[in-house]
């Protein structure tokens, strides 16, 4: 079939789709506070306003609503851990037709009761995608149901291109719209639609640089299988376009654009600024998308994103956090060399000015020099070079570590450690008002009398800052030392006797 008929083709399906017995018109809402940052009307196309909050439903429907009389009467399966499950579960669930969800035995709980929340029946087989795809297969072979594909099939593909439908009523003036891809079900009925009424809008593919297959396939003229991915963004962790996607993606797709986990953060921070929605990594993926587009300095002043998904794991958002400044280049993270000498703190505190520091950790190694471990907050990437620079002039050896994923991973938590000789070290937990220059105030009233043998602190955002200070003090300093920091006005409290402390950095 030539490109152009399989458009027409894909616009008719599209245009007869009954999504509307189950799904929802979601809203196209401004992002008013990003649009001032981008200088561009930022528009994000709320697919997580859908009864299973995701697009899903609205493919899962079309398909189930095509199966014939004997096709419904005998059931359907479909293989899936995320939210393809939800919407097979909930589409089946409205025409009255048997479900089975096949779902790796690690699933976590919490999507399985929602499955079955949703009238599906859930089968835990092995412990993989793949082996609760192929007893899936094997379920449809057995009991006669019909596969519902996530994105590999025509009647899927035009469920989901109902949102470019509803896009193009919502805003015929827009100039680009972003689309996240995975399999490709969503990209494809997107494009077909628009390109097919409105071919001047600009259509862009947005993966993560860890799992573009849609990039890959273009670029080799056809669908490859990527040796890995990643798995952040989980709804989107494909490692081959669907044939039939990527057939329609081929003519009507301008362009793919990928980007970094620590991006998707901070695309995930920008929804809950301006709408106080809360996306899923793969959901924010489209918004990250365009806001590389316009910094690469893409055109247009209208444009979308499709907020995809909100099925998030509650417990990643400690991860999301911790990655979204980074991600909006508004941190850097450093390893500085310092003398080891008193005052060494105060002295490099204060040449980074007002600059606010989200993170320092230090743990005594020698007498010689220190090496510590420091997150800095930035208005602008610029300014990180003014750091470098000045850091340079006063003679700390540094590098930059804000690229370096063992770093953000795993260094910054492992800084630390039993010191090379034993300490009369006393430990203390320190909470102080958090505001810029905190923490160099603590450290100038602190004064340089103790020789500080440990510090951990850590921005979270709080009204509070928290640190975590150890001190050499001799036997006869005590006194001294606790009067001076009840004389700081701050909230202390002595820690000396944390098992964990004496387990991990005493000995």
């Amino acid at each position: 079939m030539s490109g152009q008929a399989l458009l027409q083709q894909t616009l008719r399906q599209i245009l007869l789709a009954p999504v509307y017995d189950v799904a929802v018109q979601s809203t196209l809402d401004p992002l008013k506070r990003l649009s001032a940052r981008l200088d561009r009307q930022v528009w994000l196309k709320r697919e997580d306003q859908q009864p299973v909050h995701s697009f899903k439903l609205r493919g899962a429907y079309n398909k189930i609503h095509s199966l014939s009389p004997a096709q419904a009467e005998a059931g359907v399966v479909a293989a899936s851990a995320g939210n393809h499950a939800q919407g097979v579960a909930l589409a089946a669930s409205r025409k009255g037709i048997r479900a089975v969800i096949v779902m790796p035995q690690t699933t976590p709980e919490i999507k399985v009761e929602a499955v079955r929340g949703h009238g599906g029946e859930v089968v835990l087989h092995g412990d993989n995608f793949d082996a609760a795809y192929q007893h899936a297969r094997q379920l449809s072979e057995t009991q006669g149901l019909t596969m519902v594909a996530p994105y590999d099939d025509a009647a899927v593909i035009a469920g989901q291109g109902t949102v470019g439908q509803e896009l193009l009523q919502q805003r015929r003036d827009l100039d680009a719209v972003f689309v996240p891809v995975g399999g490709g079900g969503l990209i494809a009925g997107v494009a077909a639609y628009l390109k097919a009424l409105a071919p001047h809008i600009k259509v862009y593919g947005v993966e993560p640089d860890d799992a573009a297959c849609l990039k890959a396939a273009l670029a080799a003229g056809t669908p490859v299988t990527l040796p890995r991915v990643g798995l952040f963004a989980d709804g989107v962790a494909v490692k081959r376009i669907g044939d039939a996607p990527f057939e329609l993606a081929r003519h009507c797709v301008d362009g793919v654009i990928t980007v970094s986990s620590d991006e998707i953060c901070a695309a995930v921070q920008d929804i809950y600024e301006d709408r106080r929605a809360i996306a899923e990594p793969a959901g924010a993926l489209a918004l990250a998308g365009l806001k590389r587009y316009c910094a690469d300095g893409g055109d247009g002043q209208q444009l979308a994103a499709i907020l995809s998904g909100a099925n998030v794991n509650f417990h990643s958002l400690r991860y999301v956090s911790e990655r979204c400044e980074l991600g909006e280049g508004k941190e850097a993270v450093l390893a500085v060399t310092i003398p080891e000498r008193q005052g060494a703190f105060l002295r490099f505190c204060r040449l980074l000015g007002r600059r606010l520091i989200t993170e320092f950790n230090y743990r005594l190694s020698g007498r010689e020099q220190a090496n510590v471990f420091v997150g800095i907050r930035l208005k602008h990437q610029e300014e990180l070079a003014q750091i470098s620079a000045a850091l340079s002039a006063e003679g700390y050896p540094h590098q930059d570590l804000s690229d370096d994923e063992t770093a953000k991973l795993h260094v910054r938590y492992m800084v630390g450690g039993i010191p090379p000789e034993a300490l009369n070290e006393r430990l203390f937990h320190v909470r102080f008002p958090e505001a810029p220059g905190a923490l160099e105030r603590f450290l100038a009233d602190l004064g340089s009398r103790w020789n500080i043998s440990l510090f951990h602190y850590r921005n979270h955002g709080a009204a509070a800052g928290r640190v975590l200070l150890g001190m050499e003090v001799p036997d006869g300093d005590y006194p001294d030392l606790w009067a001076q920091l009840c004389a700081l006005d701050m909230d202390c409290e002595e820690v000396t006797d944390s098992p964990a402390y004496h387990f991990f950095l005493r000995g």
